[in-house]
């Protein structure tokens, strides 16, 4: 045996050794990126079984063309005022009023807390009002009128 065929067999090991560590850095990288999201799925799922609404009420004010949804926040999950849709007899309303406990300025909902939502600008009583939580938590409910 001459040295070409250690030498050769050295090159042979060195690149498998080589090979085998790109293998297992991609593989690793892949695998951990898998098991985050796993872990953010688990989270989120979590956070949407701990979400609870009640809507309270839903008043449309023929009157003043305005249409007033209370909710309570039931669950054991902070929300985020800015995460919340309200839809309308499937029209999706933006630009209205919140309020948390009367406070307008406040982004943050925590459990038995009141938000109160004034939608203005609607022609004619909806119906039915249906509002969503930022987890997706959603509930339905038919509008009161008045004048």
């Amino acid at each position: 045996m001459g040295f070409s065929v250690s030498g050769s067999a050295a090159l042979v090991f060195v690149a498998m050794f080589i090979g085998f560590g790109m293998f297992y850095s991609a593989t690793a990288n892949g695998f951990e990126n898998v098991n985050d999201a796993r872990d953010a799925q688990a989270d989120r799922t979590l956070e949407q079984q701990n979400t609870a609404i009640e809507l309270t009420s839903v008043v449309y004010n023929s009157t003043a063309d305005s249409l007033n949804v209370t909710v309570v926040n039931t669950g054991s999950t902070e929300l985020a005022v800015s995460d919340v849709d309200v839809l309308a007899d499937n029209t999706y309303l933006t630009g209205y009023r919140t309020a948390v406990e009367g406070d307008e300025a406040t982004d943050l909902w925590l459990p038995e807390e009141r938000l109160v939502v004034n939608a203005t600008g609607l022609t004619a009583d909806p119906g039915r009002a249906k509002f969503v939580t930022g987890p997706g938590v959603s509930v339905v409910e038919t509008t009161t009128e008045v004048s």
